[in-house]
């Protein structure tokens, strides 16, 4: 329970995490940001890591306190998302075959797969993009993409846009936003709304087929 309670406070409180990373690693917090968005999208074990969160905080504290560069933050987080997706989705076409001829390994299972499949060939490539800001479906998505029928060509393509798209967009939002005093002094509800306003898309895939039947 006491880890679970470090891992919530971590996610509230990233402001001053990342503030305290900051002062005692300098520079190295570039490379230490890097991981993060690299383990998170690229390890499909990994999808807790901050992500939208991380680069809202990324995007304030650079405007506050001037110790990182926005300008450097933005490509650096772009590579590591892009060099994580392509990871996660080569390991996801190496194990595909092995899923569908199995009932399961780890966590996934052969019918999620194939539903997961169904799902990609009638919305197309958007998902990959509309995944990209979902908190867990993004680090599920591309090895699900690389496990299923999709081409890494059509892959990639979306893929970059999604990246191009998701972390200029939070890290900016924090940079003009994040240092207002309301939001400073309620950053805990404003995390609570980056996720909740991420998952609605999920919550509307589930909420419209119930409205289509009434």
């Amino acid at each position: 329970m006491d880890v679970i309670a470090q891992v919530i406070d971590f996610f509230l409180h990233l402001d001053k995490y990342l503030a305290q990373i900051i002062t005692d690693y300098g520079t190295l917090t570039y490379l230490i940001l890097f991981l993060i968005i690299f383990t998170e999208t690229g390890l499909v074990v990994m999808p807790l890591l901050p992500g939208d969160s991380l680069l809202f905080a990324t995007g304030a504290l650079a405007a506050s306190t001037g110790a990182l560069n926005v300008w450097y933050v933005i490509p650096l987080l772009i590579l590591a998302a892009l060099l994580g997706d392509n990871l996660n989705y080569f390991v996801g076409k190496f194990l595909g075959e092995r899923i569908k001829k199995h009932e399961r390994i780890l966590f996934f299972k052969r019918e999620y797969l194939l539903q997961t499949e169904e799902f990609y060939a009638k919305h197309g490539g958007k998902t990959v993009i509309m995944a990209r800001f979902i908190p867990i479906v993004r680090t599920i998505a591309p090895f699900v993409a690389g496990a299923g029928s999709m081409t890494y060509g059509k892959y990639i393509t979306f893929c970059v846009v999604g990246a191009l798209l998701w972390v200029p967009s939070l890290t900016m939002l924090g940079y003009f936003f994040g240092n207002l005093d309301v939001v400073k002094k309620n950053f805990e509800l404003v995390i609570f709304g980056i996720i909740g306003l991420s998952i609605l898309p999920v919550l509307w895939q589930f909420v419209k087929p119930k409205l289509a039947s009434k």
